[in-house]
């Protein structure tokens, strides 16, 4: 009998994908966490590699049959190290990649950060980071997260006559509360971070400082953000956002703790690895080594400041008032509307975006005055300057028509015209 593709076996779920592959083509995605995969990195995902098991680590294994499973890994280690080390600052490691360890098999940036809490923690340890209200992550201490529970969470903020982040205030938070693990990362922060600040306070109390750089690891990459390899004792990573690959993890480390955090990865937190997204991610660690990449990464920061600019010349405000890297976030107080109808006004007209806490928000987590967008997506796409700020403009008229559906049609029907000359990597059109 003859094997069915998915559009026999299971027309439903094809028609679905089918469904997102065209709104994906048609509309500007601007939430900050999302990208497009290249078609190479969605076929390693989607290859066979899913079929195998391979508890432990390369050569390592308490599965046979890894001959290989294990190159695979391997390579992705090694090509991750040559990257990352290009871009490596002082500090422990000298950026050699022979100072760096690595590990691939994190499920996703969440469960990279757990393990850093196994690999050097206890219950009840003190950690800080950035509060989540300041654009920091659940996964930094926050209340709801199992890291907020099992841990005292001490989290610092930011100012609130600027909304960024105050190394003075961090510093003596810390020297009141002498954390144990010091988190440098965010996750709607739009200004670069000073890693060497946090390093500092972290020898200053003994604390172990981690570096979550989730959002801007293809910025690190391709050495247009500062980077923390080389300063932080362990470093964080999802990698799918801006260095768009598959939605997966990866950890780097002083060589000092690699055993630790090996263990606290496996056999501490999970199974087998995701020998397909192992693969996936090596794909885009080469596809990250091209120059190309470098050319990517930089039009990406462009165009966040171009399309911060817009904004703020129509009106808006924009928190630290423009943006440092990838992504922005507006408050829409003086807008008159929250960030929740405002997104999904957006959302009608074809722009993705994703309602968004601002520093000092009034309003409930689920209801709150601002909006989240960044550039990865678009730039991937091709777009630049002049895209941009047509970007701002459709923006603009969206919220202040959010209530007027032929408009939103009208603007949607502008935007998928627009992304009509611009195909998006990976998808099938």
């Amino acid at each position: 009998m003859a094997e069915r593709n998915l559009h026999q076996a299971d027309p439903e779920i094809a028609k679905l994908i089918d469904d997102e592959n065209v709104r994906e083509h048609d509309s500007m995605r601007l939430i900050a966490s999302e990208n497009y995969a290249s078609r190479a990195v969605m076929e390693a995902t989607g290859s066979c590699l899913t079929n195998k098991y391979s508890e432990g680590y390369a050569r390592k294994r308490y599965y046979e049959g890894q001959q290989v499973i294990d190159q695979v890994e391997e390579l992705a280690i090694a090509r991750l190290k040559e990257l990352f080390s290009r871009h490596a600052s002082g500090g422990g490691l000298t950026g050699a990649e022979d100072d760096l360890h690595v590990n691939v098999q994190p499920y996703s940036g969440s469960p990279a950060n757990l393990a850093v809490y196994l690999a050097f923690l206890q219950p009840g340890d003190v950690v800080m980071g950035l509060g989540l209200p300041a654009g920091g992550h659940l996964t930094h201490g926050h209340s709801v997260s199992i890291t907020g529970k099992y841990f005292k969470s001490v989290p610092f903020g930011v100012r609130r006559e600027d909304h960024r982040i105050d190394m003075e205030d961090v510093r003596r938070l810390a020297l009141e509360h002498r954390p144990k693990l010091l988190w440098a990362g965010t996750t709607a922060y739009p200004r670069t971070l000073d890693f060497a600040a946090f390093r500092s306070i972290a020898d200053e109390v003994g604390a172990i400082l981690a570096a979550d750089i989730a959002h801007i690891s293809g910025l690190v990459a391709a050495g247009v953000h500062p980077s923390p390899i080389g300063i932080a004792d362990v470093v964080t990573s999802t990698t799918h956002k801006t260095f768009r690959g598959p939605r997966g993890g990866m950890i780097f480390c002083k060589k000092t703790h690699a055993s630790a955090i090996d263990k606290a990865v496996f056999p501490g937190l999970q199974g087998g690895p995701h020998n397909h997204t192992t693969a996936a991610i090596a794909v885009a660690a080469r596809e990250a080594l091209d120059p190309s990449f470098t050319v990517y990464a930089q039009r990406v920061v462009d165009n966040a400041k171009v399309l911060a600019a817009g904004l703020v010349d129509l009106g808006f405000d924009v928190t630290t008032g423009g943006t440092d890297n990838h992504l922005m976030l507006l408050d829409l107080t003086r807008k008159n509307i929250a960030g929740k109808p405002a997104a999904r006004a957006l959302d009608r007209a074809g722009i993705v975006g994703n309602y968004n806490a601002v520093p000092f928000d009034p309003r409930k987590p689920f209801d709150p005055s601002g909006l989240r967008i960044g550039t990865p997506a678009v730039t991937s796409r091709g777009m630049g300057k002049v895209e941009m700020e047509k970007l701002a403009v459709w923006i603009d008229r969206a919220i202040g028509s959010a209530t007027d559906e032929a408009e939103l049609g009208q603007i949607a029907q502008e935007v998928k015209d627009l992304c009509a000359k611009f195909p998006a990597p990976g998808l099938r059109i």
